[in-house]
């Protein structure tokens, strides 16, 4: 069963970088004078904390999952993302029900807090010799499991963070141009 939403867990994450690096290209291409962005921004209103909901509380659920079910014991590090992530479920959530864009800046600053330990943590899987922030035997380096040679626990939460950051961004700039919900 864990191995099952381990997989899970590494295909969605795929889905939802895809769906960040389209935001970032959007981005750069309307940077560039095209309307990408706008257009895409324009077809995610009214939706985008929703699905940044969605995310949250996949994220929250994994994590749960991960420590209470399949027995990983989280780090100091892994509890610092969460510290980050499960209040997005409440403020996104509420945020949604509303249709209050404007609560998309706390969400955003949540969770580019979180991707930011994800980083880090992510990284010390990869280069474990290294003086951590971690106290020794904390298990900050342990590798719990690892899809396909790079998603693990800290990738999944980084690539969860990067998408509610991107949606919450988007959310801002609809609330700045006024596009009107769907």
């Amino acid at each position: 069963m864990t191995e099952t939403v381990q997989n899970f867990f590494a295909l969605a994450s795929v889905v939802v970088a895809a769906g960040v690096l389209v935001l970032v290209v959007a981005g750069i291409v309307e940077l560039a004078g095209g309307r990408a962005l706008s257009t895409i921004a324009g077809h995610l209103a009214g939706r985008e904390l929703g699905l940044g909901f969605v995310i949250a509380a996949a994220a929250t659920a994994g994590s749960l999952y991960f420590s209470e079910v399949a027995d990983y014991v989280p780090c100091p590090l892994c509890w610092y993302q969460r510290i980050a992530m499960y209040p997005l479920v409440v403020v996104l959530g509420l945020a949604a029900l509303r249709r209050d864009r404007r609560a998309a800046l706390y969400g955003l600053v949540l969770s580019l807090s979180g991707a930011v330990i994800a980083i880090y943590h992510y990284q010390l899987e990869w280069f474990p010799n290294q003086a951590a922030l971690c106290k020794q035997d904390a298990l900050c380096e342990v590798i719990w499991f690892k899809v396909w040679g790079f998603v693990t626990i800290p990738y999944l939460s980084l690539i969860a963070f990067l998408g509610i950051a991107a949606l919450c961004a988007v959310a801002m700039l609809n609330n700045r141009h006024g596009t009107v919900d769907d």
